[in-house]
């Protein structure tokens, strides 16, 4: 028996790998001779090096970089030397978890950190670059990024703008001279869970700039000035991409991608099964296992689970789906290659029981599907 396990990680609580690992575990207690392959997943967001390292032959690089808010990171990013391709998560320099709950600030937080990581992979010799999006404690169109990569932003006097998205609403005039000419031989993917604009009620700022801690005002003034931002952009590139799908990704970073970069937007989990090799390890299973920490309606516009019952219902391989929590109408996913879903908790339990107690609780539920898939085994 081929059983593939593809979770995605169970966030704030447990890895892919982890929750890999112990499904593995409680698989085997009833099939110890079957073979059991794990393949952590992700919708391109964080945990994209991580799986990409824990799937294929790839070296782990580190670029020394500046976090939102100008303070030194290391951040972490793949290389594929065989394809030249970089897989950058822009979290790792710009993300949300560097910044302490009361200091986000999504009206100062800078990408620039990013634009520095862009470059070490150009330093490498990366002709394919693909970053992560997801995770971002930004909010300024991709304007620092494209800063470290030599675009200058100048105020009516001719000044280099301050870091944050706030401060594009000054922004006068772009110099394109400086721009790293090395950039014109790379191509750029987008990989991400949402197909945003950059601005409106669906934009960047609307719906993820109160998680990076801007109130309803500055809400409204991070998305003018990303308009003011974007109708600059558009003067000196020719074209205008703010409407298109991906580009109030990463809190715009997405429309400096696609605008200045020329970047391609790809469904994040299409990207990390692309890099991973999913659908080959899927040909000849058995049996698919996914899941991720919630799993509801949302999961249905790009989450791992919906892309790896995807891949697996193309080639008639039955998929099994493991939450943390089921939520509202996720039986939508049964007409979408899903042919069960399982909550973890057995018992009420708080969500910090919940998570110290996942790895057993996985293990546990593993076990009984197995169970449970073995009796219905011999009744065929």
């Amino acid at each position: 028996m081929k059983i593939v396990i593809a979770p995605d990680a169970f966030k704030d609580c447990i890895s892919g790998q982890g929750v890999a690992d112990a499904i593995a575990l409680g698989l085997a207690e009833v099939w110890p001779d079957a073979e059991l392959i794990t393949c952590p997943m992700t919708d391109g967001g964080e945990g994209t090096v991580k799986a990409v390292l824990a799937a294929r032959e790839s070296e782990l690089c580190w670029a020394e970089a500046h976090g939102p808010f100008g303070s030194p990171v290391d951040s972490r990013w793949c290389w594929l030397s065989d394809s030249h391709t970089a897989i950058i998560e822009m979290a790792e320099a710009s993300g949300l978890q560097l910044i302490p709950l009361d200091h986000r600030d999504a009206c100062k937080s800078s990408t620039f950190g990013t634009g520095e990581v862009i470059r070490a992979a150009l330093d490498e010799g990366a002709k394919r670059v693909i970053l992560a999006m997801g995770g971002s404690a930004t909010n300024d169109g991709g304007a620092g990024a494209l800063q470290a990569l030599g675009v200058k932003f100048l105020d009516a006097r001719g000044r280099p703008l301050p870091p944050g998205g706030l401060a594009l609403g000054k922004l006068a005039s772009i110099d394109l001279s400086g721009i790293d000419p090395r950039l014109a031989d790379v191509s750029f993917e987008i990989a991400a869970d949402v197909d945003n604009p950059l601005c409106g009620a669906q934009g960047a700022s609307a719906m993820f700039g109160p998680q990076k801690g801007a109130t309803p005002e500055q809400v409204e003034q991070l998305d003018r000035a990303l308009g003011h931002f974007a109708d600059h952009c558009a003067k000196a590139l020719g074209k205008d991409v703010r409407d298109e799908p991906g580009s109030g990704a990463a809190g715009g970073l997405g429309f400096a991608a696609k605008a200045f970069l020329g970047a391609q937007f790809k469904v994040g989990v299409e990207v990390v099964a692309e890099l991973v090799g999913l659908a080959e390890l899927v040909e000849g299973a058995d049996l698919v296992i996914t899941g991720e920490g919630g799993i509801d309606v949302q999961t249905l516009h790009g989450k791992a689970p919906f892309g790896v019952a995807r891949i697996a219902r193309e080639r008639g391989v039955p998929v099994i789906v493991i939450a943390g929590t089921l939520g509202e109408d996720y039986q939508q996913l049964y007409d979408h290659g899903v042919d069960a879903a399982f909550s973890l908790s057995s018992e009420p339990m708080t969500l910090e029981q919940a998570c110290n107690n996942a790895p057993r609780l996985l293990r546990e539920l593993a076990t009984d599907i197995a169970r449970v898939w073995k009796i219905a085994a011999r009744q065929r």
